[in-house]
């Protein structure tokens, strides 16, 4: 095969395999993907999945609490009306062994699984200018080669695993939420530590400190979370469901964050003090992420995200009973949802319980990892588990750690030195027939993921379905209209409070040393949809197609 030397491999021809298109990860983007390439376009496909089950984020995320934070009636595909009225969800908000269990459930029914390859980690992939051609290689030694390549590896999957002096001399066990052992961990009688106060953390901690002997949750960021109010799905809820079904998904579609519930039109400015606190109270008792929704601008104006969050912050002293731990608890450096906003089952709570000690890492910095525990500039804490809820390499990690190379052997991770530069999300320029579904660029994790998937991955097909009955080979995403695009997706963060979270993981403020680029698209799901559509109605304004 011609190739340049960089990105040149020695293939087996025993253990090598060519298709129409690569796709890497079989959780909810490959699985559609893999649905809409083969199924609609009768496309040679395989699906190249790392873990020994389907499921994508949510094979490895086992942590005790995970769940998803959209409802379970949305938080699931919409394009196939026989699978929703087929399947019924048991909670509001399921937890990650049924989200695994619908998932297989839809790939059985689509006979998906005969073209998913598990155990199959990707660990390079190359771009052959000469054959137009994508080789990618895995860590058994297998070579799989196609025109397109596709990532679906999700945004949140590159688990970020702090380093900390000594944490190899530690005597006792230590998990990453995103790793997490898939025959559980047994807390009970043990000193357990947690690190990390996020989404993740939030889930984990009340279920850990009612199974461990002692839980020390040390705090780097205090957090807003609203109660999920989680409870059984009933037959009445189903069959709304069922009957509802095209409005509800029209309304996610039409909406900013693909929520099928609308956004108030009000200001939380324009109503009176005890309108407002009664709208707040209706919205806490609800519970879940419609809290955001209460008003048109808590992500807009300031003054109207500090009568949220000064609600919020109200709710945390009512709850939690000490006063001191209260105020730690509170957040004071960012405002309401100018972060990921977290849902949650009994957080607050978990710090009136007497086996629960809260540590302000700001007041006490880690200092290292001990043998018997956590040394703190104050302090020696004595452990016999660490539990990292330290979150993600998020969007950028899970693309650069494939080690991809482009067109002439450029490296995605050098391309993206100073930060992501993609064109709608879905390609970068150097990288032919790469499509990067939820790509940074896109709104992605400002979304309800399943219909910010099905957006991308329906584009995606379109593209290559025109590609082909226009004789087409290869699409390149213009370095102009990639220029272009990373300054709007710029503009429309900026035209938010989002960016005013500095140590947000939308930003790579988690992870030392990532470049502070505000990733995602904060413009909205149908405003972004709008432009995808209009770009490929156009002819594929801003690519090069030959």
């Amino acid at each position: 095969m011609a190739s340049n030397e960089s990105t040149a491999f020695a293939v087996n021809e025993q253990s090598s395999h060519a298709c129409d298109a690569i796709i890497i990860g079989a959780g909810f983007s490959g699985l559609y993907q893999l649905h809409k390439l083969r199924d609609e376009l009768g496309l040679d496909v395989v699906v190249l999945e790392k873990g020994d089950g389907i499921g994508g984020t949510w094979f490895w995320n086992r942590y005790p609490g995970a769940r998803c934070d959209s409802e379970s009636y949305y938080y699931c595909y919409s394009f196939n009306k026989e699978i929703e009225q087929e399947w019924s969800w048991s909670e509001r908000y399921p937890e990650h062994p049924e989200i695994r269990k619908y998932l297989n459930f839809v790939a059985d029914k689509l006979d998906l699984k005969r073209d998913i390859r598990l155990n199959t980690e990707v660990t390079s992939a190359a771009f052959d200018d000469d054959a137009n051609l994508w080789t990618v290689q895995t860590k058994n030694g297998q070579f799989f080669s196609a025109p397109f390549l596709i990532t679906a590896v999700g945004c949140l999957s590159t688990a970020n695993v702090p380093d900390i002096k000594g944490l190899a001399s530690f005597k006792g066990q230590w998990y990453h939420t995103g790793l997490w052992p898939h025959e559980g961990v047994d807390f009970s009688g043990k000193r357990v530590g947690q690190i990390g106060t996020g989404s993740t953390g939030i889930q984990t901690a009340p279920v850990i400190a009612e199974q461990a002997k002692h839980l020390t949750v040390f705090q780097r960021t205090a957090n807003y979370s609203i109660p999920a109010r989680n409870g059984p799905v009933t037959a009445d809820d189903i069959k709304h469901t069922r009957d509802n079904y095209d409005e509800i998904w029209r309304l996610a579609r039409a909406g900013t964050n693909g929520h099928p519930f609308t956004i108030s039109t009000r200001s939380a400015l324009s109503v009176s003090n005890a309108e407002r606190q009664e709208i707040y109270e209706k919205a806490w008792e609800r519970g879940g992420l419609r809290f955001r929704a209460s008003f048109s601008d808590v992500l807009q104006n300031v003054e109207a995200n500090l009568t949220a969050s000064d609600f919020l912050r109200d709710k945390i002293k009512t709850v939690v009973k000490n006063p001191a731990i209260a105020e730690m608890l509170t957040p004071r450096d960012h405002g309401f949802a100018t972060k990921r906003p977290p849902i949650d089952s009994g957080y607050f709570e978990t710090f009136n319980r007497d086996n629960v000690l809260l540590v302000d890492l700001k007041a006490e910095p880690i200092v290292e990892v001990t043998a018997n525990g956590i040394r703190t500039t104050k302090q020696d804490y004595a452990l016999d588990i660490i539990v990292f809820a330290t979150g993600f390499d998020a969007l950028t990690g899970p693309l650069v750690n494939l080690n991809i190379s482009g067109s002439q052997g450029i490296k995605l991770k050098d391309a993206w030195a100073a930060g992501p530069r993609t064109y709608l999300g879905l390609q970068s320029p150097k990288f032919p027939n790469l499509f990067t579904i939820t790509g940074p660029g896109s709104p992605s994790v400002l979304c309800n993921m399943p219909i910010a998937i099905e957006q991308h991955v329906d584009w995606i097909t379109n593209c290559i379905r025109d590609m082909r009955a226009n004789g087409q080979k290869r699409i390149e995403a213009n370095t102009d209209s990639t220029e272009k695009w990373v300054a709007h997706v710029n503009e429309a963060a900026d035209a938010t409070l989002l960016p005013m979270a500095s140590s947000s993981w939308y930003l790579g403020a988690n992870v030392p040393g990532k470049p502070r680029v505000f990733m995602p698209y904060a413009g909205g799901l149908a405003r972004y949809t709008s432009i995808c559509d209009d770009v490929a109605q156009s002819g594929y304004r801003g690519f090069a197609l030959s």
